[in-house]
C-alpha cells in the first residue's frame, strides 16, 4: 500500500469516527514521555474515548463535512474525553489542549476544566432524582407529623388530667 492509499484509510476512519462521536478535543503532546501516553491510552480505552495521533492536515481533510476540527474523540458523552484530558494534563507539564468541540461549536482550551467538572450522565440523573424526591420526603414527614402530634397532645391532656 502506498503512502497516499495509507492516508487515505487514515482520513476515512477518523471521518467515520467523527460521524458518531459526541466531542472532540485537540492536544499537542510534544515532549509527552511515552508510559504517560501509554497509560493515557489504556484510561481512554475504558473510557471508549479513542485517541488518534493524526497530521494536522489530515485531520482537517478527515474533518470536512462534519462537526469537529480536533482530533480526540468521546464516544460515550460530552464529558468523559475532557475529564481524562484534563487529569492527563495536570500530571503532564508538555500536554497541552489546544481547543475542544462539543457538537458544532468550538470551545476555547480555558473551557475544558468546566466541561471536565460537570457531573456525568448517571451522577447528573442521581441529583435530579433526588430534588425530585426531596419534596416529596418532606411532605411525607409533615403528613406524618401531624397524627404524631395529635397522639402527643392527646397523651399529655390525659397525663395532666389523673
Amino acid at each position: 500500500m502506498s503512502r497516499l492509499d495509507t492516508k487515505k484509510v487514515l482520513v476515512e476512519d477518523l471521518n467515520k469516527i467523527a460521524q458518531e462521536a459526541f466531542s472532540v478535543i485537540a492536544v499537542d503532546y510534544r515532549g509527552t514521555n511515552v508510559p504517560g501516553l501509554t497509560q493515557l491510552r489504556k484510561e481512554a480505552k475504558s473510557q471508549s474515548v479513542q485517541l488518534k495521533v493524526i497530521k494536522n492536515t489530515l485531520a482537517k481533510r478527515a474533518l470536512e463535512n462534519t462537526k469537529f476540527d480536533s482530533l480526540n474523540f468521546s464516544m460515550n458523552d460530552f464529558q468523559s474525553a475532557a475529564k481524562l484530558v484534563k487529569d492527563f494534563a495536570a500530571k503532564e507539564e508538555s500536554f497541552e489542549v489546544k481547543g475542544l468541540s462539543i457538537g458544532e461549536g468550538f470551545l476555547e482550551p480555558n473551557e475544558l476544566k468546566a466541561l471536565a467538572s460537570l457531573p456525568s450522565k448517571e451522577e447528573a440523573i442521581s441529583m435530579l432524582l433526588g430534588l425530585i424526591q426531596a419534596p416529596l420526603n418532606k411532605l411525607a414527614g409533615t403528613l406524618n407529623e401531624v397524627p404524631s402530634q395529635l397522639v402527643r397532645t392527646v397523651n399529655a391532656v390525659s397525663q395532666t388530667k389523673s
